[in-house]
């Protein structure tokens, strides 16, 4: 077989986050920082920056705003090629109060009426997007509509066809769906993926699973089949679960500067444990890059491989 033009592939709606300043509620708040965002390209550009080849595909409108999206994730090296432009359409937005203790951050969507929502399976190229080692997929975008639910399970049952594997992180927002909505769509689907990403929270929201965080770590392994589990718990763990049996991970904290994409920090980062064979390792540079990504602003983790100790490429030194 010929090898994959990509490490990982990707698929996700592009936006814009628009952060209001510490201490301010959206209701009052005369001013905003704005950068580009989306899970699944925060994935692919820190892959990129750790040398991996990396594809995002999204559907965006024509226009300076979705150039500006683009421009982030083409910044560090993703390829972009299959992105579906939309003529005279809106770019996907989310607000964002920060929340200081014991106030809780909060998340405004305003996502409907965007492109990407009603773009079909049709109108991607999927011979390019599945030339690929891996395919990363999450909750987040089949929770958008019925459309984009069958644009993830169709890329899931094609990559499981075509010999390639697949990663799911469950990524449950209950601000766009159900815990039985997400069940019903995401099921299917982790028990297609090699890797899962579930946290303890979401275990229980969309599977109904409850327990310590290494009792939901066991109970996900048992009940998918996946060869590696991941579960992360706040600052409890996170946990392992693979033919090995069960790895507990200790948290280390830091300063809070920017909350978002640490978590796909985490995610890329164990990924890149997972292409080069050593998805144990892989979580302790997850770490690593969240912890990173924690003290800086921007949805999209930057960073120099050196600064993480993270290996790049296809292998490790050991």
């Amino acid at each position: 077989m010929p090898t994959p033009t990509y490490d990982l592939s990707t698929i996700g709606e592009g936006q814009i986050r628009l952060t209001v300043n510490r201490g301010e509620r959206l209701m009052n708040a005369r001013s905003v920082r704005m950068n580009p965002a989306c899970s699944e390209a925060n994935v692919a550009g820190l892959l990129s920056e750790l040398k991996r080849k990396t594809l995002w595909t999204s559907s965006l409108p024509e226009g300076d705003l979705g150039e500006y999206v683009l421009s982030e994730y083409r910044s560090v090296g993703v390829d972009l090629s299959t992105m579906v432009r939309k003529p005279t359409s809106r770019i996907a937005l989310y607000f964002m109060e920060p929340g200081e203790p014991p106030m809780p951050a909060n998340v405004i969507y305003d996502r409907e009426y965007t492109p990407f929502r009603t773009t079909g399976i049709d109108e991607y190229d999927w011979d390019k997007i599945l030339d690929t080692r891996l395919v990363f997929l999450t909750g987040i975008t089949a929770a958008l509509t019925d459309t984009t639910a069958s644009v993830v399970s169709f890329a899931a049952d094609e990559a499981e066809k075509r010999g390639v594997d697949v990663a799911l992180d469950v990524n449950f927002r209950s601000k766009l769906w159900s815990g039985d909505q997400a069940r019903k769509v995401l099921e299917p689907i982790a028990e297609k993926a090699r890797i899962l990403f579930c946290s303890i929270k979401d275990a229980k929201a969309v599977f109904g699973i409850e327990g310590t965080g290494e009792e939901v770590a066991e109970q996900l392994y048992q009940r998918f089949g996946n060869e590696y589990v991941v579960s992360t718990n706040h600052l409890d763990g996170p946990y392992l679960r693979d033919k090995n049996g069960l790895h507990k991970y200790t948290t280390t904290t830091v300063p809070v500067v920017d909350r978002p994409g640490a978590g796909d920090s985490f995610v890329s980062a164990t990924l890149h444990g997972f292409l080069s064979g050593d998805v144990e390792c892989g979580v302790k540079w997850g770490q690593k890059a969240a912890e990173f990504a924690l003290t800086h602003m921007g949805d999209l983790t930057r960073m120099r491989p050196e600064e993480l100790d993270i290996p790049m490429g296809d292998d490790i030194n050991r």
